[in-house]
């Protein structure tokens, strides 16, 4: 841990407040271009709700996607936005987006440790969309060897437990493939098996998984960039307040281990991860969140809302006018033998082929190969306002052993535990397993029915399943047929697993201008104040119109705000960094 004086003071150009993507993105910028950085983070470890996400990023005309020849016109992307959007697209802060998003990879990639591998084969969720891509717009970042974290490791957040097995994490793509095929394939099984052997070693040698993939890889490399070129990292020291001088934010006191510091800074980003944990601005905002906590966060409990309070502080404005003020995410509560409960996201199986969703009356609502805010969304809207808002995902013995259903994993492991913690709910006719639930009988039975009546021929004419690339992309290829999102759910037992409202994180956030200014009341920036991630408002307008659409704006405006902070006027193509800059990372 970095250690400060106690009633301390501290200088520099630049104070980042948060150290997810988007607060560690404008730290690594700002720092490469000469300028003093110290991020602060209020949690004891770093990364915040980046750690725990599936690392992809939406990046438009990224430069690996030119590499391998995918070549696309701005107006493409802008033309896919215009229509998902509608009222609510926003062309002066799209275009800044859109524009920046290439050149934040580029630098990254030739300027810092954080390289990428491509998603190149990931469609836009809506495919029958004006502009949509079948592929091109995803950018991860590379496996990452712990051991280049050195020191900093033990600072870095862990990947989330539900997402792991046994603490390794999964990439997706060709790793998960393979974990999803190792009863099919030898190649997948020898492949599987010197993963998790490995893992074992790293476990008995470093306590720890030191294959680092997904979100986690990418905190650890920017991390590392941001130790590299001399950002100052200080965790367990939440923002308290900002210091205002005439008008203008230079700084801010923290709370620091050693006691309060105070913070002189030629401006401030603000990158504190939003409000997911807010309970008050839940309740305030989110639909069916009487409690403020009725729904399933998925971010870290220090993502609470301070950034959202320090910008109102210096005259900022949350934009509440969004399509939706969240990013939905289907969950399911994990209860764990230590007696914890752990939140799983559903992202994966809703589009495999021999599995639906449907309501306490047994009916389906939605096309569940869909995207999981496009499956949350239907759901909110088909609940009646008196129920509780949920579902159930439903399929059959042969689906879980293939596919795995939630946080019960495919064959070789078990089920049964999870019968027996109650998480799965099992039964060996549909009715039995309806009564298990509390959906209607007669509904679940006759649902089940009339899909297998038409998925025996790989049709689903009530959703349209298996109808878009992204469809097809979620489902199982390996199975044959002219659907691969589609199967009938026949033979049992059968089984079920509740699925709630939960949440990635939130969209309504600060309203800013195309350098990811904070604006006043009078729509003029506020001067010294930024703000990325989810403290700046969506600028998507709380629609989710592909995968990564947190993490791609996330990185691209903590990077312009990096810029701009620092004065930047040119790209940094062949550049080196600026005098104060580390050498070590310009590799």
């Amino acid at each position: 841990m970095s250690v400060v004086p106690p009633a301390a003071s501290l200088e520099c150009d630049l104070l980042v407040i948060g150290s997810g993507a988007a607060g560690l993105a404008a730290a690594v910028t700002a720092a490469w271009h000469g300028q003093n950085v110290i991020l602060v983070e209020k949690a004891p470890v770093f990364g915040g709700a980046t750690a725990w996400s599936g690392g992809w990023a939406w990046v438009p005309r990224n430069p690996l996607a030119r590499r391998a020849g995918i070549e696309e016109d701005i107006e493409q992307p802008r033309r896919y936005l215009r229509h998902e959007l509608g009222e609510h697209y926003d062309a002066a802060r799209v275009d800044a987006f859109l524009d920046a998003a290439p050149q934040m990879v580029a630098f990254f990639e030739q300027h810092t440790a954080l390289q990428f591998a491509e998603g190149n084969g990931i469609p836009d969720m809506h495919g029958d969309s004006p502009g949509a891509a079948t592929g091109g717009h995803q950018v991860i970042a590379a496996p990452y060897d712990a051991r280049e974290v050195a020191d900093l490791l033990p600072r870095l957040r862990k990947t989330l437990r539900e997402t792991s097995f046994m603490g390794m994490p999964i990439m997706a793509g060709a790793d998960l493939a393979a974990f999803l095929n190792m009863t099919r394939s030898p190649r997948a099984f020898l492949h599987v098996t010197r993963r998790f052997l490995t893992h074992l070693y790293h476990l008995a040698r470093y306590g720890r998984a030191m294959h680092l993939v997904n979100g986690v890889a990418l905190v650890a490399r920017l991390a590392r960039s941001a130790a590299d070129l001399g950002v100052q990292l200080l965790e367990s020291t939440p923002a308290k307040r900002l210091l205002l001088e005439d008008g203008a934010v230079r700084g801010a006191i923290v709370q620091s281990p050693q006691g309060e510091l105070r913070i002189r800074a030629g401006a401030v980003v603000l990158a504190a991860g939003g409000f997911p944990n807010d309970a008050e601005r839940r309740r305030q905002l989110f639909p069916r969140d009487a409690s403020g906590h009725d729904n399933l966060a998925l971010p870290p409990a220090s993502c609470s809302g301070d950034g959202l309070r320090l910008g109102e502080s210096a005259g900022g404005q949350v934009d509440t006018r969004l399509r939706s003020p969240v990013a939905w995410a289907p969950v399911s509560k994990v209860p764990h033998g230590d007696g914890n409960v752990g939140h799983f996201p559903h992202i994966i199986e809703r589009g495999k082929p021999g599995i639906i969703g449907v309501l306490a009356n047994g009916k389906r609502f939605v096309n569940e190969a869909h995207g999981y805010y496009d499956y949350v969304s239907a759901m909110i809207a088909a609940v009646p306002p008196d129920q509780e808002a949920c579902s159930w995902l439903i399929c059959d013995h042969a689906f879980q052993r293939r596919y795995g259903l939630g946080y019960a994993r495919p064959a070789p492991l078990p089920v049964a535990p999870h019968v027996r913690s109650g998480y799965l709910k099992r039964g060996d006719s549909l009715k039995q397993l309806a009564l298990a639930c509390g959906i209607d009988p007669a509904g679940l039975v006759a649902t089940v029915s009339e899909y297998n009546r038409h998925a025996r021929n790989g049709e689903d004419p009530a959703f349209g399943r298996g109808s878009t690339p992204f469809n097809r992309k979620q489902g199982d290829p390996l199975r044959g047929g002219a659907n691969p999102c589609v199967a009938p759910i026949e033979h049992g037992p059968f089984y079920a697993v509740k699925v709630q409202p939960g949440c990635f994180g939130t969209f309504a956030g600060l309203k800013t201008d195309g350098q990811a200014r904070v604006l006043d009341a009078s729509g003029q920036p506020i001067a010294g104040l930024y703000a990325a991630g989810t403290d700046m408002a969506s600028v998507f307008g709380g629609y989710y119109p592909s995968g990564g659409i947190n993490l791609g704006p996330a990185l691209t405006f903590g990077y312009i705000a990096g810029r701009h902070a620092a004065g930047a006027t040119s790209t940094e193509n062949g550049a080196t960094p600026c005098p104060h800059a580390s050498a070590t990372a310009t590799g």
